[in-house]
């Protein structure tokens, strides 16, 4: 027997009438929720008085890392000056001794003099062919308001004549030089006084009072050479080498092996 489909919906709005109502609690028990949004974190910036700190402690960070640097850069650079000092005191010494043993003794000329405030010298031409003599002078001048070393060397000479005006020329230098005079002079370093000695009669004497001899009264320029030349310098504070400084220098044709 079949059943009709009116049937079947009277009896299923029965069996739902029948059942219990389901409290409102339980069905909000079974409610799916909806997840729980947390508050989103701000990000925590740095006070005022945090901000001040760090940015004094930077500076004092700042000023330590200048001073060193500082120092490190004094520091080369006195470094690098006390270099070339060095090497210009080292120069002038080894020019020194190469006039000294370029010492050309001529007939009628002064090969070597010392009046107190220069010395005069005659000596060989290094040039390849031979130019000629030279005269050569040192002296302690004041430039530019400080007592320096200087050199001059005067244009090669082939006679008498030119040598006599090149020896006054370099007499003239020492005191009152011109501008002829200057372009021929080369200042080397500082120099707060200086001396020379000659080695004469096995013993060191001031040329001053050993009688000096001119191109005139000698019988030949040999014999104004001493047996050796002794260079006392006097070098001033503040720089590479200070005080006293001496020099010797031996004729090899007369003393060798004294000095």
């Amino acid at each position: 027997m079949t059943i009709s489909l009116h049937t079947r919906r009277q009896r299923a709005r029965r069996a739902g009438a029948a059942r219990p109502p389901v409290p409102h609690t339980a069905q909000a028990q079974h409610r799916p929720q909806p997840p729980r949004s947390t508050p989103a974190h701000r990000p925590r910036g740095f006070t005022l008085v945090e901000l001040l700190v760090a940015l004094a402690v930077m500076a004092l960070l700042a000023i330590v890392s200048w001073r060193g640097l500082d120092g490190m850069v004094r520091a080369q650079e006195q470094t690098r000056q006390r270099g070339n000092e060095l090497l210009v005191l080292q120069a002038a010494l080894a020019q020194w001794g190469n006039d000294l043993d370029a010492l050309l003794p001529l007939p009628h000329t002064v090969p070597l003099d010392w009046d107190g405030q220069v010395l005069r010298l005659t000596r060989r031409s290094s040039a390849v062919p031979d130019e000629g003599a030279l005269v050569v002078a040192w002296t302690r001048r004041n430039v530019q308001g400080t007592d320096q070393w200087l050199r001059w060397q005067s244009p090669p000479v082939r006679t008498r004549a030119d040598w006599q005006q090149a020896w006054q020329e370099a007499a003239v230098w020492a005191r009152t030089p011109g501008e002829a005079q200057r372009r021929y002079e080369v200042v080397l370093m500082p120099l707060a006084d200086w001396q020379i000695f000659y080695y004469r009669s096995d013993a060191w004497t001031n040329p001053l009072s050993s009688g000096n001899t001119t191109a005139d009264n000698a019988d030949t320029a040999n014999v104004m050479v001493p047996d050796g030349v002794r260079l006392q310098l006097q070098l001033p504070p503040g720089q590479a080498l200070a005080g006293l400084l001496r020099r010797d220098w031996v004729n090899p044709l007369k003393s060798a092996g004294k000095t």
